[in-house]
């Protein structure tokens, strides 16, 4: 019977993995950012993992991070949303999380530079691409993504810092793999333009089951959940 691995176990493999993987492709892994999804897993179960040096949380829920925040042993670690955010949400979130990954539409746009006027701050913002322009996942479509860059650049209190995807479901890493190298290409063109408050610093894509193929196609933010925490649902 194979012995379930702990969390100081899982993130050291992880990090080996990393270093395995930056050192093909001539890279080094202290450019990769490692986010611990935290999605349903309970405080103390992220804490072990902000414990082991994790220092990057994504979390795809308002409600969910209001409840857990006060928690969370956050010294030294940063917060990202990562869920689709609603307009209706962005107030409850705007204090706690340091970027918004899934920046995807002119009025959240709107929004969050509203409440960024109201609590005197600014915010970090990846722009979501749906790479598979797939009716049922939000996000920017691959053709407009210049376009909505150049729109969305014009709100003072957002700093655009990059993309992020969730590429869809496929049956092999050949057609994973292309889907990777199409967002790499997305990126890199969107900074050859040299938007005014557009700096492409993030690529983040690259999740437990695909991570290491991302790494390949130059990801330097990757958004691992399951293969921390494991599968189970919390809730």
């Amino acid at each position: 019977m194979e012995q379930i691995k702990t969390i100081p176990e899982i993130l050291s493999q992880i990090r080996d993995n990393i270093a395995e993987t930056c050192a093909q492709c001539g890279r080094s892994p202290s450019d990769v950012r490692l986010m611990a999804v935290t999605k349903t897993v309970p405080p103390e179960r992220v804490n072990e993992a902000i414990a082991c040096g994790v220092d990057l949380l994504g979390e795809n829920k308002a409600q969910e991070l209001c409840a857990k925040y006060d928690a969370y042993q956050k010294d030294h670690v940063e917060i990202h949303f990562i869920g689709h955010l609603q307009t209706n949400k962005v107030r409850q979130i705007i204090d706690k999380v340091t970027m918004v990954q899934s920046l995807d539409s002119i009025p959240l746009a709107k929004e969050i530079q509203r409440q960024c006027e109201k609590h005197d701050r600014e915010m970090d913002c990846l722009v979501e691409v749906n790479i598979g322009s797939e009716l049922t996942k939000s996000g920017v479509d691959p053709t407009r993504l210049a376009d909505f860059f150049a729109e969305a650049a014009c709100f003072d209190r957002l700093h655009l810092r990059g993309i992020m995807a969730i590429p869809p479901i496929f049956s092999s890493d050949l057609e994973k793999e292309r889907c990777f190298a199409d967002l790499q290409k997305l990126f890199i063109d969107i900074g050859a333009k040299n938007i005014d408050n557009i700096n492409m610093d993030f690529l983040s894509m690259g999740m437990s089951d695909d991570y290491l193929l991302a790494l390949k196609h130059g990801s330097n933010l990757i958004r691992l959940g399951s293969v921390i925490f494991g599968r189970r649902n919390y809730n």
